[in-house]
């Protein structure tokens, strides 16, 4: 394929095409953040549970607030990938 092939693709394609690349993109790296995040604190919580067993229970709490906050930001992430698709 030449670069004017390229071109002339790229060129042809409809805004709904766009939409949907810019969509993906907007999901994919929102998500990503806060799964990495997820990740990070549920190892962390585990790993003081694992050097203070007695603490538990507010280890854990503290944790399912902390997921729910994060979770809010991927949700929002979503939120404006969608808002990107259909607006």
């Amino acid at each position: 394929m030449t670069e004017l092939e390229v071109a002339s693709q790229i060129a042809a394609m409809d805004s709904d095409a766009i939409k949907a690349v810019a969509m993906a993109i907007a999901a994919g790296i929102g998500v990503l953040g806060p799964g990495i995040g997820i990740g990070m604190l549920v190892s962390k919580a585990l790993e003081a549970i694992g050097r203070n067993p007695e603490a538990a229970p507010k280890i854990q709490a503290t944790m399912f607030i902390g997921i729910a906050f994060v979770e809010a930001l991927a949700i929002f992430a979503l939120v404006v990938a969608f808002v990107i698709k259909f607006a």
